[in-house]
């Protein structure tokens, strides 16, 4: 145990305390956002933002450019979604109704995925570029270089996209591509050597199979009342 302890502690040595201050606000934010998903609740939108516009720096500067575009998007989707959530809040104003989601809205959610894959792995090729500073001055040599983590960060990243993108429609099925993203993120950032982030999506994921619960309750009740 204490050999797993230093394993998850040794990376954080090298770090800044401002650099451990961001992820740990991120992940605190990050798992409030998911806290009020769960529940229903509008505040779901101006926490997830808080912890999405910290991971994009925090995504980049480790190198997993699927997160930080995804996080990206979060954010931009966070608005967008806080939008579609604030014309359909229920008489308390705070909460939304519920659905599940269509054949359309699948058959959406499949080229959502395509173009997100592939639109990553076309960022990873040009990896020495970002990690140059973007400077074209210099020679790159952009030969076949994806590794199995490229391939599951760009998988990851279209999965969470759907997963954000149905939970803007307030979709049902949100949760199911946020328990099977989340589940993926915890040894990846392990791996990566991120134990702050990776407790927070072992969170997320629990909490994740508690909002599909109770979604589906909430979408019962409402079938009862109408």
């Amino acid at each position: 145990m204490s050999e797993f302890l230093q394993y998850l502690v040794a990376p954080y040595t090298t770090y800044s305390a401002t650099q451990i201050a961001m992820e740990a606000t991120a992940t605190f934010f990050g798992v409030l956002s998911v806290f009020f998903s769960m529940k229903r609740n509008i505040w779901v939108y101006p926490t997830g933002i808080v912890s999405t516009f910290l991971y994009i720096y925090l995504y980049f500067t480790w190198g997993l450019y699927g997160e930080t575009l995804i996080n990206f998007y979060y954010t931009v989707m966070s608005i967008y979604g806080w939008f579609l959530w604030s014309r359909n809040v229920e008489d308390d104003q705070i909460h939304v109704e519920v659905n599940w989601a269509s054949k359309l809205d699948y058959l959406k959610s499949a080229a959502l995925f395509a173009i997100t894959f592939l639109l990553i792995l076309v960022i990873y090729y040009y990896r020495p570029l970002i990690e140059n500073g973007f400077d074209l001055s210099a020679s790159y040599s952009y030969q076949h270089h994806y590794s199995t983590v490229d391939y599951i960060d760009a998988s990851l990243t279209g999965i969470f996209l759907i997963g954000m993108w149905m939970m803007a429609k307030r979709k049902i099925d949100n949760w199911i591509f946020w328990i099977a993203g989340d589940l993926a993120m915890v040894p990846l950032l392990l791996y990566k050597g991120y134990a702050i982030s990776s407790f927070q999506y072992m969170v997320f994921t629990l909490l994740a199979i508690n909002g599909l619960v109770e979604w589906q309750k909430t979408a019962r009740n409402q079938s009862i009342i109408k």
